[in-house]
């Protein structure tokens, strides 16, 4: 989870691997384990969901999710009509909770029994962003060949790279080349 947020990092499952896009989200089970990881863990029973499939409803979401954050971050006016249409989906409510310590806390509870429902805690999230996130800090990765979003938490907010290791270290090693390139070139004229 590279994005650091949800509705970044589910765009996140369509990279770059060799130079073509590959989709990570190939079946039902692979949208369910992509919403544990996220903090979503939906029950393993869900047969019952019928069609469209959870990974075609994903794969929906995922493209409108993409659409509508690169037009606003093109400042462009966005139809939040697709996205509300999960968001229509929602069967959820608020459930008061006690902690160990005795204090309380609201915790919002899904009861999904559609693939839609399934996937709206990731549109409200999407949703949040839209409409509250400050989304001159949700960036695309600056390597050329990235596809990768992310949110830039960074105190500086001066970050530049999916992930450092990834696209920051190749920028690093192809610049530090390219000088000891034109180095050599200079020392070869004189």
């Amino acid at each position: 989870m590279l994005g650091d947020h949800p509705a970044l990092d589910i765009l996140n499952t369509v990279g770059r691997v060799k130079g073509e896009l590959v989709d990570s989200l190939q079946s039902d089970r692979d949208v369910l384990q992509w919403l544990t990881r996220a903090g979503w863990p939906v029950e393993d029973g869900l047969a019952h969901l019928g069609k469209p499939s959870l990974l075609e409803n994903a794969r929906a979401l995922r493209e409108t999710i993409r659409t509508l954050i690169e037009k606003r971050k093109a400042g462009k006016r966005v139809n939040p009509g697709a996205l509300n249409v999960f968001l229509a989906e929602a069967r959820s409510h608020l459930e008061l909770v006690s902690r160990r310590d005795g204090s309380l806390h609201l915790r919002r509870r899904w009861d999904p029994r559609t693939s839609e429902q399934v996937l709206v805690p990731l549109a409200e999230c999407a949703a949040e962003l839209l409409a509250s996130g400050d989304l001159s800090l949700v960036r695309r990765c600056e390597n050329e060949e990235c596809v990768l979003w992310f949110y830039d938490r960074t105190r500086s907010h001066h970050r530049r790279w999916c992930d450092m290791a990834k696209c920051g270290n190749r920028y690093k090693v192809a610049a530090f080349r390219e000088r000891r390139q034109r180095r050599g070139s200079a020392a070869r004229i004189s």
